[in-house]
């Protein structure tokens, strides 16, 4: 027999070494810590609901007008032919609810409720967010420095917080916004109520991050990539900026989103006390506050605005749960 021409060629077997790493190679990819906590709050569907009402207010609040026009309505706009004149109260079932008027009208005055609902979200998401805002820079701000620096200035920051902390927050703002005059800052009215809630709210409110912020720094500045920053040569301002802030954001970001429903809660109390934002101005507090003589006669009048309170609070009660959890290296979820 011939040999043949060409020896037919034979390929190896990948040794099974080669075939881990192949897998491995596929199937393990690094991921940043945003996309694990991503990934952990897409596990999460009460959150991502929460989050999904969220947006939703967001959107109504900022396209409010828009909103009011194409249901055909104002907040403003009275509608005394809807009211029985002996009672004062809308005519019709559920206060007045119907194929115009979505959720009724107001006793009295027969303004539209969904219209005003509308309007309100504007105040309440406006105030939770700015004085959730004010709050979150004072505090950070001030704990960082109180947790690096330490000594004398951590004592007088640590004592004024917990001044703050002992202060009665709810009294205060009603005596001030009360002696408040009518013009500041270039505003009037509801403007100048607006403000001031926003920066009374926030001032009040910046000691509970601040002792969060403190207790963080507190544990990080003696961690090793400080201590190398350190040693490098780097100074003080790149150490807090660069080092340490990027490493307390998640307590941050956890700590606001639960802020933000009690600053909510605090101006519907505070409307509802009638210290809060001037009449005609939409506000779910100050609708409730108006609902309670009509209680017994229309109670769609008090459901509705609370209803609204209820569901913002809730919802972002829920989106902050799940943020925490997500951003928690310890969680299982």
């Amino acid at each position: 027999m011939t040999a043949p021409l060409h020896e037919p060629t034979t390929e190896t077997a990948p040794s099974a070494t080669e075939e881990v790493a192949a897998v491995q190679g596929k199937s393990v990819q690094g991921r940043s810590l945003g996309r694990i906590a991503w990934d952990r709050l897409k596990r999460d569907r009460l959150a991502l609901a929460g989050g999904a009402v969220v947006l939703v207010l967001i959107v109504i609040a900022l396209l409010a007008p828009l909103i009011a026009h194409l249901a055909g309505q104002s907040p403003d706009e009275y509608h005394e032919d809807l009211i029985d004149p002996l009672f004062s109260t809308p005519l019709g079932s559920l206060g007045g609810v119907s194929g115009e008027h979505w959720f009724g009208v107001e006793p009295v005055s027969g303004r539209d409720l969904f219209a005003r609902i509308v309007y309100g979200a504007q105040v309440s998401l406006l105030v939770g967010f700015l004085s959730a805002l004010v709050a979150v820079v004072f505090g950070t701000v001030l704990g960082v420095l109180a947790g690096y620096f330490g000594g004398w200035l951590d004592a007088l920051i640590s004592r004024v917080m917990d001044m703050l902390l002992a202060f009665p927050q709810l009294l205060f703002i009603i005596a001030l916004v009360s002696v408040m005059p009518n013009r500041m800052f270039g505003l009037s009215g509801t403007g100048v109520r607006l403000v001031v809630m926003i920066l009374v709210i926030g001032f009040f409110g910046w000691p509970y991050v601040g002792r969060v912020v403190r207790g963080q720094t507190l544990s990080l500045r003696e961690r090793e990539y400080v201590e190398a920053a350190r040693s490098l040569g780097a100074g003080q301002t790149y150490i807090l900026f660069k080092e340490l802030l990027p490493n307390i954001v998640a307590p941050i970001i956890v700590y606001t989103t639960m802020m933000i429903p009690t600053n909510i809660l605090t101006e519907a109390a505070l409307s509802f006390l009638g210290v809060g934002v001037k009449p005609p101005t939409a506000s779910w507090g100050q609708m409730l506050s108006s609902a309670v003589n009509f209680y017994d006669s229309d109670p769609m009048y008090m459901l509705i605005p609370g209803l609204a309170i209820f569901i913002t609070v809730l919802s972002f009660n829920l989106l902050g749960d799940g943020v925490r959890d997500a951003l928690d290296p310890k969680g299982s979820r």
